[in-house]
């Protein structure tokens, strides 16, 4: 097992180049880059000034107030830097590292990022990693609150539905899972800031943030109480949309080993049926689950909590990346975007690790790559 760790971690570099890459590549041919919107903001400032010094003197020629626009209209490779002075595009350009060729600004950031040195956000006074380190927590909290309480219910659910497949409650059940699956979390969020946040209904929920305004003045107890009240309805609204395909594959992978002749042998040995469901049939089903557990929770801690933050106004990852890429802050969007694939890599080469320690049978080293 340790060559293939080894040779996974290897893997984890060409991988996480190749998708770097490509990412950088796509977000050059971007349009509204940063030095697009620096010309915009000086456009509409100079704009701004010339508006309100002519209102008040007349109708004025000439650029008094726009030292940094030109009359002439040289053409530009930027959008709307028609007439403004190239040594301004140049100092921008600088600003931004895109004095340089494309190929040596990538490799300049990938060593960077070698070393964990993510540089500064263009558009916030601030370093990349204090960024994503103050964001996380609200991520983190979000991410594990959500998959514990998807697993611990989606497991028990779907082992009852495959154990009574069939039934009424088989059938009833699946029927709020395909509500649940079709409906998206944040249709959810929505519905429940309008029963319980003060919408409409009740208001017994808070809409903002993840704890008060007086949580440096409270005692522990106060603060638990104070961060569960917070947390309580984004959570729930990324574990109705979460929970139901882990149910349905957990039922599925039930079912398939129920079926298994091991199973038939083990209940003609006279074993009980709980002997037989969770000493032997679990153990075999809980492969595939724990196989996805990875790609689940980089969903959910990633993906799934994006439109949930910008509603609950929760200021975490998901928020930042969103903010990021509306404002072209690419040294926070290829950072966040490094990050999540280093952690999404990982995290797969741990489910491999889980599935041999369950299953020692089962031998990655023999595998072809």
């Amino acid at each position: 097992m340790l060559t293939y760790i080894i040779r996974r971690l290897l893997l984890i570099i060409p991988t996480l180049l190749g998708i770097m890459l490509i990412n950088f590549a796509v977000i050059q041919f971007a349009p509204g880059g940063p030095v697009e919107q620096m010309i915009a903001e000086i456009r509409g400032t100079a704009a701004d000034a010339t508006s309100a010094f002519a209102g008040s003197q007349g109708d004025i020629q000439g650029g008094g107030n726009e030292p940094a626009i030109r009359s002439s209209d040289a053409t530009s490779k930027y959008r709307g830097a028609q007439g403004l002075d190239p040594e301004i595009i140049a100092d921008m350009e600088k600003q931004f590292g895109f004095d340089k060729p494309m190929h040596e600004r990538f490799l300049t950031m990938i060593w960077d990022y070698a070393r964990f040195d993510f540089g500064d956000s263009f558009f916030r006074d601030q370093s990349v990693l204090e960024l994503v380190l103050d964001k996380m927590p609200v991520s983190i909290s979000l991410g594990i609150w959500t998959t514990l309480l998807v697993y611990l219910i989606s497991i028990p659910l779907g082992i009852k539905k495959a154990v009574t497949d069939g039934s009424r409650f088989d059938v009833w059940s699946s029927g709020a899972i395909v509500i649940g699956y079709a409906i998206p979390g944040f249709l959810f969020a929505i519905l429940l800031i309008i029963l319980f946040a003060g919408g409409r209904f009740l208001d017994w929920f808070p809409l903002r943030g993840l704890t008060s305004s007086g949580w440096d003045s409270m005692n522990w107890a106060e603060r638990i109480v104070d961060y569960f009240w917070h947390i309580t309805l984004p959570v729930i609204a990324m574990v109705i949309s979460g929970f139901a395909s882990l149910t349905m594959l957990t039922k599925n992978s039930f079912l398939d080993q129920i079926n298994m002749q091991y199973v038939k042998t083990a209940r003609a040995k006279g074993l009980g049926e709980r002997q037989v469901l969770y000493g032997h049939v679990f153990r075999n089903a809980m492969l595939i689950v724990i196989a996805g557990f990875p790609a689940a929770f980089i969903s959910i801690l990633f993906s799934s909590s994006l439109l949930i933050e910008v509603i609950f106004s929760l200021d975490g990852l998901g928020l930042l990346g969103f903010e990021a890429t509306i404002n072209r802050d690419y040294p926070v969007v290829f950072a966040t975007l490094y990050f999540f694939t280093l952690l999404g890599l990982i995290l797969q080469l741990i489910g491999d690790v889980m599935y041999h320690l369950i299953d020692p049978r089962i031998d990655f080293e023999r595998r072809d790559f």
